[in-house]
């Protein structure tokens, strides 16, 4: 046993260094190849930016400029100081060009005031500012100061810096030619810390990051986080009990928290926050890029696209969705997987190299690359790339399931599938976890595909699904839930899982841990929830009548998945997700983030046999009907 320990440590350590040794020789790549300068760039109002300009050494060409505005640090800070890698990807690193690193205003070591998300300001006063102009004037700048460009720029950033890329292109700088936003927030009610007007406690660890604002430029983190004390996060936040009880942790200095709080619907507060209105006259070139699996951003980059592809006819866009988690794309660990679920070998490499290079290159250095697809997407039950002219598809067929009694999922419902109804009981004291494991996690990732044999055992998750496929079934484009349900309280979440059911003798992964057996797994491929009071508006939320059938259209995001022969599909309704969203009391209050501990009460729910789940090209608004044009 102690050999076996020591032996491991040796494992350890070599491993260590040999990823320290990789770390050191990538950052002495930058250092030789790159000259490093910091400016304090002044905006439109006055304040100043720190921006971080690296310059390649090699002198007689004129480079593009890569920018990426951020609020998680520019960090190394100092002239002698370089980072590991510069830009996306090594490939792009080594083509050479300026990169240029942002902290965005009220950030680090940018003067100013923070403000989450903040919004576009479509016809600006001379000394208004908001994200696009601020990108505006950082490009008017760097174009007259920095020498060596050759007057074209670009923008990249994965997740908030993938909002400030898309929100660059808003009334864009003129050399401003190529954007990709990764992973961008789009709105955040339905991005990251809400969905569908849910609110995803599972973020509530995250608040520290937004919420507290600094008094000086700083280098190192300001804003301190709670600690929980315990490994087993379902415990923490029960132990909280109602949202209120987190004013215990995050007093009236944390604006996050106090926002989230006096904010409980769609109001102008979040409207005016969303990118998605001002997504029109695009000039530069846009490629979004997104995870099938990126439990925090999936929203973000589908409805981006199609709100640039529909306003922007003329404009150069497309859309890559691989099978990776939250920014997994810009990194690569020799295989992909997300959970227990691997999809293939260096898929990260080949998109830097064979396409992200491809879009930069193209736009930004004139070079004739193969041309990229309208949609890259990934097929994550085939694996295996597919390229698109339109998405979703235009010859995606259109596929409704009903719920039938036995736990039954039909392609035709039932006759007199309305009197049919399947009821659980649903109990916030004892709500249903979003997953097995114990443990506490800043944001959640691996559920998006974790197994759900777990949930499907609970007497409060109804369960319907198909006999085994007799052929490979291929289900893409937008998904839409129509539920009819009802209950005794007066609201109520309702959560929809679309499920991938393996054979019982499928094999196991090689990478797959001993204790994890791919017989029989319930993958889950997508899944959403929508908190019922905003049924019919997200900006006026009302209570639901005990008893009465009332309709709930739930919209997942989009798919591109192929059940195999030998799958089953299945699709799971329940009422708890815990804690990835927050327990809806069942008893309408105003605000949720007030609710009492007395709130909280059981209730029964019935599913209706009619309700169905349909999947395919169909015209689903990508933006909430008090926001369509």
């Amino acid at each position: 046993m102690i050999r076996t320990i020591a032996r491991l440590g040796v494992c350890i350590m070599a491993l260590l260094s040999t990823t320290l040794s990789s770390a050191w020789a990538q950052a002495n790549y930058v250092a030789e190849n790159y000259d490093k300068y910091e400016y304090f760039i002044p905006m439109r109002d006055g304040l100043k930016l720190y921006t971080a300009v690296y310059v390649p050494k090699a002198k007689g060409e004129e480079y593009p400029i890569m920018m990426q505005r951020t609020p998680y640090s520019c960090r190394p800070y100092g002239t002698e100081n370089y980072p590991r890698r510069l830009g996306p990807s090594n490939f792009l690193m080594e083509e050479k060009f300026i990169f240029v690193y942002q902290d965005v205003r009220g950030r680090y070591m940018s003067e100013g005031t923070y403000d989450n998300m903040r919004g576009h300001i479509p016809k600006k006063k001379r000394r208004e500012f908001d994200e696009q102009s601020d990108t505006f004037d950082t490009i008017e700048w760097l174009l007259k100061n920095v020498e060596g460009h050759n007057g074209k720029v670009g923008m990249w950033g994965i997740s908030y810096p993938g909002h400030y890329t898309i929100a660059g292109a808003i009334d864009a700088h003129p050399a401003l030619k190529a954007v990709s936003p990764q992973a961008p927030i789009a709105d955040f009610f339905f991005d990251d810390f809400h969905h569908n007007g849910a609110y995803l406690q599972s973020y509530w660890l995250a608040t520290a990051v937004f919420g507290y604002q600094k008094d000086s430029l700083v280098q190192q983190p300001w804003y301190p986080f709670v600690n929980p004390g315990t490994p087993d996060g379902y415990q923490f936040y029960m132990d909280m009990g109602p949202l209120k009880n987190g004013d215990e942790y995050y007093g009236e200095d944390n604006e996050f928290w106090q926002q989230l709080k006096d904010h409980p619907n769609y109001d102008e507060f979040w409207q005016s926050r969303s990118v998605i209105p001002h997504l029109q006259d695009i000039t530069p070139a846009v490629m979004t890029v997104g995870g099938w699996f990126d439990a925090e951003d999936l929203y973000g980059p589908l409805t981006i696209y199609k709100t640039v592809e529909r306003r922007n006819p003329n404009t150069y866009n497309t859309i890559v969705m691989g099978p990776w988690s939250h920014g997994d794309w810009a990194r690569e660990r020799g295989y992909q997987a997300v959970s227990n679920v691997v999809f293939g070998d260096s898929i990260s490499t080949w998109y830097q190299r064979d396409v992200e290079y491809n879009f930069f290159t193209t736009h930004l250095k004139g070079k004739e690359n193969a041309p990229l697809p309208e949609a890259y997407m990934f097929d994550t039950g085939l694996k295996e790339w597919k390229r698109y002219d339109t998405w979703p598809p235009v010859d995606a067929p259109l596929v409704t399931f009903y719920f039938g009694e036995d736990e039954q999922l039909l392609t035709e419902p039932e006759e007199e599938a309305e009197e049919v109804a399947f009821e659980y009981v649903s109990d916030p004291n004892k709500p249903v976890p979003y997953t097995d494991e114990v443990k506490v996690v800043f944001t959640p990732r691996k559920y998006m595909a974790d197994d759900q044999r777990f949930a499907a055992r609970r007497p409060d998750v109804l369960v319907f699904q198909t006999e085994p496929l007799e052929e490979d079934l291929t289900l893409s484009g937008e998904i839409l839930a129509k539920l009819f349900v009802s209950t005794t309280g007066t609201d109520a979440d309702w959560a929809v899982k679309l499920i991938d059911v393996y054979p019982a003798d499928h094999e196991n992964y090689e990478q797959n841990p001993p204790h994890i057996k791919m017989g029989g797994y319930q993958q889950m491929v997508r899944s959403e929830v929508m908190r019922g009071r905003f049924r019919n508006s997200f900006e006026n939320p009302e209570p639901f009548v005990p008893g009465q059938v009332t309709e709930v259209d739930i919209q997942l995001q989009d798919i591109l998945h192929t059940f195999k022969k030998g799958h089953r599909i299945m699709i799971q309704v329940q009422s708890t997700w815990f804690p990835l969203i927050d327990r809806n009391p069942q008893k309408y209050v105003d605000n949720i983030f007030y609710a009492d501990e007395e709130d909280f009460i059981k209730a029964v729910h019935r599913v209706y046999g009619n309700s169905s789940i349909t999947i395919g090209n169909f015209d689903i608004p990508d933006v909430p009907q008090s926001r369509v044009e």
